[in-house]
C-alpha cells in the first residue's frame, strides 16, 4: 500500500484477511506472505486427510439454512454454514454425502439453487481442525503489532484492535463461518461509506452492495 493509504477501518473475506492485517501495519507484508504459504500448505493436508467440499445456498434465510445443516449433519458426515456472504447467499461445508444431502433438503424447503462448489475442501468447517492446528505455530511465531485502524475480523464480525486478540480470531478462522454479511453490516453501523476493494475483481464489491445499497464499493489493484 501507498503511504496515503490510511484506512478508518479494514477487512478480508477469508485469506484476505491476512491482506486486511498487511494493509492495517497488523503484521508486515513478509509475515503475511508467510502465513499466506504456511495456511495453504496447511489446508492441503487437511484436505488430504479429509475430503469435502462447500455448496452455494441460494435465496433461502440463513435460519433455514443453519436448521437444516443441524439436522443433517452426524458425528460421522459435517455439514455447517461456512460463509456468510450476504443476505440470500450462504455457502456451506463438510463431508460429501452431507453436503449432497443438505442441498436435496435445502432445495425441497425453496432454495433458488444449491450449486456444489468446485472446491478442494470443506473450509471453514470443523475438517479443517487438522489445518488451524499446524497454522496456530506459524501465527504464534509471528510478529503482530498494534494495527492503525479498526481489524474486523470473520469469525465474530466486529472491530479488533488488540494483536493478541487478532492472532485468537486469526487462528479460530479455519474452522469458524465466515460472518461476512455481519462484518459488513456492522462497518456500516461505525459509519462506513466508501469500500474499497484491494486487488483484481469485484466479488466482494457486488456482495457490499448487497448487503447495503447506500455503500459505495469500487476497487484497486
Amino acid at each position: 500500500m501507498g503511504a496515503d493509504f490510511k484506512p478508518d477501518m479494514v477487512a478480508g473475506h477469508s485469506l484476505g484477511e491476512l491482506s486486511a492485517l498487511v494493509a492495517a501495519g497488523a503484521i508486515s507484508f513478509e509475515d503475511g506472505l508467510r502465513l499466506v504459504a504456511a495456511r495453504a500448505m496447511a489446508m492441503q493436508k487437511a484436505c488430504e486427510a479429509a475430503p469435502g467440499t462447500m455448496a452455494a445456498i441460494i435465496a433461502l434465510p440463513d435460519e433455514q439454512v443453519e436448521a437444516i445443516c443441524a439436522e443433517v449433519s452426524t458425528d460421522a458426515a459435517v455439514v455447517v454454514p461456512a460463509n456468510y456472504n450476504c443476505p440470500g447467499q450462504l455457502v456451506i461445508s463438510g463431508h460429501k454425502e452431507a453436503i449432497d444431502a443438505a442441498c436435496v433438503r435445502l432445495k425441497e424447503a425453496g432454495a433458488k439453487r444449491a450449486l456444489v462448489l468446485p472446491v478442494g475442501g470443506a473450509f471453514h468447517s470443523p475438517l479443517m481442525q487438522p489445518a488451524k492446528e499446524e497454522l496456530e505455530a506459524a501465527i504464534a511465531a509471528t510478529e503482530f503489532r498494534k494495527p492503525v485502524c479498526p481489524v474486523y475480523q470473520n469469525v465474530d464480525g466486529l472491530p479488533h484492535t488488540d494483536p493478541e486478540e487478532i492472532k485468537a480470531n486469526l487462528i479460530q478462522q479455519l474452522t469458524a463461518s465466515v460472518l461476512w454479511t455481519q462484518e459488513v453490516g456492522n462497518m456500516v453501523q461505525a459509519g462506513a461509506t466508501e469500500f474499497t476493494e484491494c486487488g483484481p475483481g469485484a466479488v466482494l464489491q457486488g456482495l457490499i452492495k448487497k448487503i447495503d445499497k447506500t455503500a459505495n464499493a469500487h476497487g484497486i489493484v
